[in-house]
């Protein structure tokens, strides 16, 4: 098993910074492992590729330096040890509730005696039955790492138990879901999100764990680098293509030329604006 970029780091207490990865291609996976980023978040509780796509995605991350982070939907406990042989590093477990919750997730994500992880060998993450048995069972649990996500306000009132869990390396905020179910929806900069990111902070200070949150512009990196957060991401290649799509059009209406967008020109979506 590869030496985990992100567990050194946050080690050294450094920032780590990261690329969320939506585009169902290897080549963006293996374009983003070759450009020296510490992980590419690679979300499975949202996004509908299978294990077997996500495997060949890590395949070609591996051409580089890079981590994979792996998210499965809550609750998918036998998913993540999938995830793992498959060649992530790190897992981020999302909507926790408790620190019972947490601990469940060290518990099948780690080789005794830190948890309860089954034993394969056969995979990417040894590789392929090459290692030496006990060298493999303590490189993993010493190379993997856990991001626990907050993302209701009632679990943010358990935060403190939560991050101090052994196992649990950093417990980050997800403003989306948050700011939906807090009531202020895509209102990243509203007081309640930065409240939360204070308790956040406030909690893993206590337990000396890494915090954070996304983060989609160098100006709010900072922020959260400012707050003393070790933990964003930089953006996501699917935002990246958007945006470079939506200036091409940009620069074409300067040339007298148009687009046509059927969701623009469609009522059935239109209307609901």
């Amino acid at each position: 098993m590869r030496k985990s970029i992100v567990k050194a780091k946050l080690a050294r207490q450094e920032p780590v910074v990261g690329v969320a990865c939506h585009l169902m291609d290897q080549q963006v996976f293996e374009l983003v492992g070759l450009m020296g980023f510490d992980f590419i978040w690679m979300d499975m509780e949202h996004h509908f590729y299978s294990m077997e796509t996500a495997g060949q995605m890590m395949r070609a991350a591996r051409v580089g330096s890079v981590d994979i982070m792996c998210r499965p939907a809550k609750g998918e406990f036998m998913q993540m040890s999938r995830m793992l042989e498959a060649g992530a590093h790190g897992i981020m477990y999302p909507r926790c509730e408790s620190a019972a919750e947490a601990r469940e997730v060290v518990r099948w994500m780690k080789f005794a005696p830190q948890g309860t992880r089954g034993f394969d060998g056969g995979n990417p993450d040894m590789p392929y039955c090459t290692m030496d048995f006990a060298q493999y069972i303590r490189r993993s649990n010493e190379e993997s790492w856990l991001v626990i996500q907050i993302e209701d306000p009632q679990a943010l009132e358990q935060v403190e138990e939560i991050a101090a869990v052994p196992g649990v390396d950093v417990v980050m905020l997800g403003p989306a879901d948050f700011s939906i179910l807090s009531g202020v929806p895509g209102q990243f900069d509203h007081p309640k999100i930065h409240d939360a990111l204070l308790r956040l902070k406030s909690a893993c200070d206590k337990h000396g764990k890494a915090w954070g949150a996304p983060a989609g512009s160098p100006q709010r990196i900072k922020q959260l680098l400012d707050m003393g957060a070790r933990w964003t991401t930089c953006g996501c290649d699917l935002i990246w293509v958007k945006s470079g799509l939506e200036q091409a059009k940009r620069d074409l209406a300067s040339l007298g030329l148009t687009t046509t967008n059927w969701v623009d020109s469609d009522p059935r979506y239109s209307s609901r604006r």
